[in-house]
């Protein structure tokens, strides 16, 4: 081992020493502070977070972030399981956390073809809903969500995942019933959910969000026609969120950069919205819930020091991209708050399952202190 790296790791073990007894490593820098001159800095925490269930990922979140996603108590299945009944009661406590903690709070997600209940695109007798039915469910789901936390919520993910892997729409039940009609109604179904957003709350901001836009330029340039269509019709859109969702060996700077600066040119905030990596070298590499569970993604090398080593990297490397383009990335989410909650398991995030400072985390600090 060289001199320089025994020194390094000698630097890195102090640090630890001094993080060990604190979740949330309280004797390191807060990474909000550091990436306050570039951009706000967020997880998405889960409802034992926001209910005081799991303190240490609550220490995390209060001490290095400025900005929560709910991961998932703001999407459609949880929120409004079935059509004569809301449920506030996990969304409320998630607010008023942010609130509590002065946070930039941001809502996800509105239209999705994923974890939507089966009703909403159902009739009375189990069949397909009409479009002017769905339409009108999309509304009132809408307009009860926004409208109550008109004020409260920043942004919103209007629209989820809309695109094919080729930029083409995906054939989910809400493009299959409300169709698409003339050139002009192309992007019906997300037209009509970003407008009545926007109706239901006129300040708060409106995101498209979607994965794989940095790995593929073809899904990517879909994201731009919508932004494009929008702004050719005088309707609000705010910005595209990348999720992000990489591995030890993807996305490429190139890809990224791409990404980043197409988004840009389009007129919108590019944001990264659902940031984590995978440590597993090989499998799946989307973000469809279908295709993602524990079992297939955990990764039993994960704490290994080369593993641990490769995402340091990774993880410096594309916060070193994101640094370069910080005049037009707004803000940086990452999709969990600790390892041990990870929707995808193994280490993905910058803290373990203890809720201790990894070496990934000190390698985005160097990264940002570098700028």
């Amino acid at each position: 081992m060289s001199k320089q790296k025994i020194v390094t790791v000698a630097s890195l073990a102090i640090l630890w020493i001094g993080a060990a007894p604190c979740a949330g490593g309280q004797d390191v820098p807060a990474l909000k502070d550091v990436f306050q001159d570039h951009f706000l800095i967020g997880g998405a925490p889960n409802r034992t977070v926001v209910t005081g269930r799991d303190p240490n990922a609550a220490a995390i979140v209060e001490k290095h972030f400025n900005t929560i996603t709910a991961e998932n108590d703001l999407k459609w299945q949880l929120i409004h399981p079935r059509p004569d009944r809301y449920n506030w009661e996990p969304a409320d406590s998630f607010v008023a956390f942010g609130e509590k903690n002065r946070m930039s709070v941001i809502g996800h997600c509105l239209v999705w073809h994923a974890q939507t209940p089966r009703w909403v695109f159902q009739d009375d007798s189990g069949g397909e809903i009409t479009r002017d039915a769905l339409l009108a469910r999309m509304k009132d789901h809408i307009m009860a969500v926004v409208g109550r936390y008109k004020g409260r919520i920043k942004g919103w993910d209007v629209v989820n995942e809309a695109l094919d892997e080729d930029g083409t729409l995906r054939n989910s039940p809400w493009r299959r019933i409300i169709g698409e009609g003339s050139e002009d109604q192309k992007y019906d179904f997300i037209e009509c959910a970003f407008r009545w957003a926007h109706e239901a709350d006129p300040d708060a901001e409106l995101y498209y969000n979607d994965y794989n836009l940095e790995t593929s330029k073809a899904k990517c340039d879909g994201a731009i026609a919508i932004v494009k269509h929008f702004k050719s019709k005088g309707l609000r859109i705010d910005g595209v969120g990348i999720q992000l969702h990489g591995g030890l060996t993807h996305p490429s700077v190139e890809g990224l950069e791409y990404a980043i600066t197409s988004l840009a040119a389009a007129g919108v905030k590019v944001m990264v919205t659902e940031l984590d990596i995978r440590t597993q070298a090989r499998g799946y590499r989307g973000a469809d819930i279908s295709r993602v569970s524990r079992a297939n993604t955990d990764d039993p090398a994960a704490a290994a020091a080369e593993t641990q080593k490769k995402l340091a990297d990774k993880y410096a490397e594309i916060f070193s991209v994101l640094l370069a383009h910080k005049k037009d990335i707004t803000r940086v989410t990452f999709w969990g708050v600790y390892d041990k909650t990870s929707w995808i398991g193994g280490s993905p995030l910058l803290f373990d399952r203890n809720g201790q400072p990894k070496e990934a985390f000190f390698a985005v600090v160097k990264a940002a202190r570098q700028q």
